[in-house]
């Protein structure tokens, strides 16, 4: 009897070292570090080239409307690193309307961007506004982004362009001239000398080109599909 008892309290002893030795092998287990993510950065002032996916018309919008438009070009890092694809959308929001009234004045339209999906899902804040496209408003670089060289390519609006449903960006500060980006602009200036006449409304069709610029400066990890 006392064989067996000595034999069970040794192999009760065994089982507890074996429990306090694999607890401390696991105290002393420290967990692997996640991977730190890396970002980049697209500088203040970089235009974006995209594409409004829906109509905007001044006689039916209200303040506070929210579209969306499909990014054209790739957005990349300054090492050629790709961060938002093409046909990434680009979330916009009007801020303003002014509808044309009898005195040939055009409507004019205000909008901002507010922020970028990505076809992974991946979601960033932005702060942009609107611009046009033209080759004086920028400088490019091999990674195929655009720089607005002045401020007041981010000061810009859409105003009302021709009867057949055109429409023109126009500046608000720095005197610069719109930039037709519709079709049937030219009649915007008939529209505005002829002082008994109602101008134009805006109509931004769907398919529309313009440009998005970056008021502050956005981070994106290295875009990975999926």
């Amino acid at each position: 009897m006392r064989n067996r008892k000595m034999e069970k309290r040794l192999a009760l002893g065994v089982l507890v070292l074996v429990f306090v030795t694999f607890g401390q092998g696991l105290a002393q287990t420290k967990p692997k570090p996640k991977p730190q993510i890396k970002y980049y950065t697209v500088p203040v002032n970089s235009v974006w080239r995209v594409r409004i996916n829906q109509d905007l018309n001044s006689e039916k919008v209200r303040i506070d409307h929210h579209f969306t438009c499909t990014l054209v070009d790739p957005v990349y890092s300054k090492n050629g690193l790709m961060l938002a694809p093409q046909g990434s959308t680009v979330t916009g929001r009007v801020t303003n309307v002014r509808r044309a009234e009898k005195n040939g004045k055009p409507a004019t339209m205000d909008v901002v961007f507010s922020g970028v999906k990505l076809p992974n899902g991946y979601h960033r804040a932005i702060n942009g506004s609107l611009t046009d496209l033209s080759e004086s408003g920028g400088s490019s670089n091999n990674e195929g982004t655009v720089t607005a060289q002045k401020t007041s390519h981010r000061k810009a609006k859409f105003i009302g362009g021709g009867a057949a449903g055109g429409a023109v960006i126009g500046a608000i500060a720095g005197g610069g001239k719109g930039l037709a980006i519709g079709a049937g602009v030219g009649a915007v200036t008939g529209a505005i000398t002829g002082r008994l006449k109602k101008g134009s409304e805006v109509k931004v069709k769907s398919g529309t080109e313009f440009g998005v610029i970056l008021n502050q400066p956005a981070s994106f990890p290295q875009y990975r599909a999926g």
